[in-house]
């Protein structure tokens, strides 16, 4: 066998070779993302979720820093621009603070959304289901912190694997 068959020959299994290697990376790849999918969007949900919250609070402040600098500090935009500021702080305090205490009695994740204009409270728990004590518990929590006993409150479970 000549030389230049030999190398033709060489260069032909290492082609092969490359493309087979090339083919199984990519056909696993494909199956471990599609596998994958459907848990990793569930288990990003909170994290997706404080992520966008903290962009969308990072503007609004953003725009009421704005007017802060834009008008007198004796103006009525001024003063309602730091009432609003301080709404917000307050708000974001609660959450963290309610998003702790439904944490230590048992749930990994907890999301908790509480309305600047009006009364409403959402609180979303890495949950399958909810149990009548489990409400009952996270109930307790608001009371207690907030003094609220009804309203538009709002629990749900979405099971997000952690």
């Amino acid at each position: 066998m000549s030389n230049t068959k030999k190398i033709a020959l060489m260069s032909t299994l290492v082609l092969l070779l490359a493309v087979t290697a090339i083919f199984n990376f990519v056909l696993a790849g494909t199956d471990t993302a599609q596998a994958a999918g459907s848990i990793t969007e569930t288990a990003d949900y909170f994290t997706t979720y404080r992520s966008e919250r903290s962009s969308t609070r990072s503007e609004e402040f953003v725009q009421l820093d704005s007017v802060i600098a834009a008008y007198a500090s004796d103006s009525a935009e001024y003063q309602e621009a730091v009432a609003a500021k301080q709404k917000m702080v307050e708000i974001m305090e609660t959450e963290l603070v309610i998003e702790t205490m439904i944490k230590t009695i048992g749930f990994s994740d907890v999301a908790v959304a509480i309305g600047a204009e009006s009364d409403n409270i959402n609180i979303f728990v890495n949950a399958g289901e909810l149990t009548s004590d489990n409400v009952t518990q996270i109930f307790s929590i608001l009371e207690d912190e907030l003094g609220v006993r009804n309203g538009n409150i709002i629990i749900m479970p979405i099971y997000a694997e952690s």
